[in-house]
């Protein structure tokens, strides 16, 4: 699949659950070639933003959209990586504040 598949493919997935890419095209398009490249070295899109172990089962709450975007959109307006954001934080009406990274210490594997 190409690029601009997956990102048409998910904005009509998405946006309809309040879920927005960010309005910086370039680095959306960074983070969803990220995810192809997840997907074609484990078999799964893995956040890129965060490291992968190849273990589906231990990777699983960082399958894009990880189990933390929810959260993180919530109270910050964005997802850790910044590939899912919500229209306030599209559209400037909140801060682009940090989002911390909400995944257990336990689960990081190096």
């Amino acid at each position: 699949m190409d690029i601009d598949k997956l990102y048409e493919m998910l904005r009509k997935v998405q946006e309809p659950k309040g879920y927005y890419f960010s309005n910086d095209k370039e680095r959306t398009f960074e983070l969803l070639e990220g995810l192809l490249q997840n997907k074609e070295r484990y078999g799964y899109m893995a956040c890129p933003c965060r490291l992968a172990s190849g273990d589906r089962e231990g990777d699983k709450d960082i399958i894009c959209p990880c189990v933390y975007r929810e959260p993180d959109v919530e109270e910050y307006g964005s997802c850790y990586c910044n590939l899912y954001v919500s229209q306030e934080w599209n559209q400037g009406k909140i801060p682009h504040a940090y989002v911390p990274e909400r995944r257990p210490p336990e689960k990081i594997r190096f």
